[in-house]
């Protein structure tokens, strides 16, 4: 399974982007799917991550509010919608995917993408 992330890119704080996921290959629309970011120095985090029906979709703390996560799986598209960026949401996003036993830990995805730079500028 190959993942193409995209969507990335400059702004300013309080404006909006939408990062898209494509995953093409072997691909398995059960597959639960997760947005992760690492900042400069920082390790990677959870963002957002959601079942194959979204039936489950969880937030982490600093973003809940202001991400969306959404999938189109008759496309194999996972989406993230960022809304109302801060500076410190600036971070390399990947997206994964995989049967992980918690959809908030990295372990489990199997499968990464590249990576799209958001930069939140203040």
């Amino acid at each position: 399974v190959q993942l193409q992330a995209s969507g990335g890119g400059l702004v300013q704080a309080g404006d909006s982007l939408r990062l898209s996921c494509a995953a093409s290959g072997r691909t398995d629309r059960r597959y639960v799917m997760g947005w992760f970011r690492q900042a400069p120095g920082k390790e990677r985090e959870f963002v957002a991550g959601s079942t194959w029906s979204e039936s489950t979709v969880l937030y982490a703390d600093s973003v809940k509010g202001r991400f969306t996560i959404s999938r189109d799986n008759a496309r194999n598209v996972v989406y993230l919608q960022l809304d109302s960026l801060k500076p410190e949401d600036t971070a390399v996003y990947y997206c994964a995917a995989g049967w992980p036993r918690k959809i908030g830990a990295t372990e489990g995805y199997n499968f990464w993408g590249q990576g799209t730079l958001v930069t939140v500028s203040s």
